[in-house]
């Protein structure tokens, strides 16, 4: 049944009077549609409105409140408990499932930004020249980025560790210029890519976050108003260890 059909037994649904089965099938809809749900609120809250100014307008006497009340106490009790448990059903849904939309939006726009990331690491192993500039020494590659992206970053040392450093070149994520470095652990490569933590670049939870995608394991972290992402096909301890020497390097 589409929507303009729905909203057709809303205002019987806000009065009240909807049948038990219309009810039930109103309700799993309002669950499902954030705009039916909107709308059934929306009026919900006019005739509420709508009640409230009429009140002010008319005064019955008290003789009158008195007999009407008499007459529709039961009945009121029941229309009003039975309204206020769907309206209060009808907003659970609709926080739900904008709640639920928003962190679907955010786990794909994160899911995509990795795989542009991963998409560059790939190609980098495949191409001729996969950097830029070529040096194992840190205090040679660090320098190079001067001038071509808008950030600074610290470099490990390497000398006691299983890593070695090839060399770094630009990269784009998104329009915004980056690093990505390129480091030696006996047959694998890794690249560790460093960006601006922009708003909505790369929406994950605070702290280090570690995936897999593919035959590829990846660990990202946020620090110093810089995004880092380690990317390879080594172990997860491999890439966890590069990581903590990137963050060590960080905080000199």
């Amino acid at each position: 049944m589409s929507c303009d059909a729905w909203r057709d037994k809303l205002d019987t649904y806000v009065d009240g009077d909807p049948s038990q089965g219309d009810l039930a099938n109103l309700e799993a809809h309002l669950r499902t549609c954030p705009s039916c749900a909107a709308d059934a609120l929306d009026r919900m809250r006019i005739k509420r409105i709508t009640q409230v100014a009429a009140a002010t307008r008319y005064a019955p006497s008290p003789q009158f409140r008195l007999r009407i009340e008499k007459s529709i106490q039961k009945r009121g009790k029941r229309v009003w408990t039975f309204t206020w448990i769907r309206v209060a059903a009808a907003a659970v849904a609709l926080v739900l499932i904008l709640t639920s939309v928003v962190l679907w939006t955010q786990h794909s726009v994160r899911q995509q930004t990795l795989a542009e990331l991963l998409d560059l690491h790939v190609a980098t192993m495949a191409s001729a020249n996969p950097v830029d500039v070529i040096s194992t020494d840190r205090h040679t590659v660090k320098p190079w980025f001067q001038g071509k992206i808008p950030f600074t970053f610290n470099l490990p040392e390497l000398q006691n560790s299983p890593f070695k450093l090839v060399g770094g070149r630009v990269m784009y994520l998104k329009h915004y210029a980056g690093a990505q470095l390129l480091f030696e652990l006996r047959n694998h490569r890794l690249s560790v890519f460093i960006i601006q933590d922009q708003p909505g670049l790369v929406p994950l939870a605070m702290g280090v976050t570690t995936t897999r995608q593919m035959a590829f394991n990846l660990e990202t972290w946020s620090e110093g108003g810089l995004r880092y992402v380690v990317v390879g096909d080594a172990a997860p301890e491999d890439i966890h260890q590069l990581s903590e020497l990137l963050r060590v390097a960080g905080h000199s």
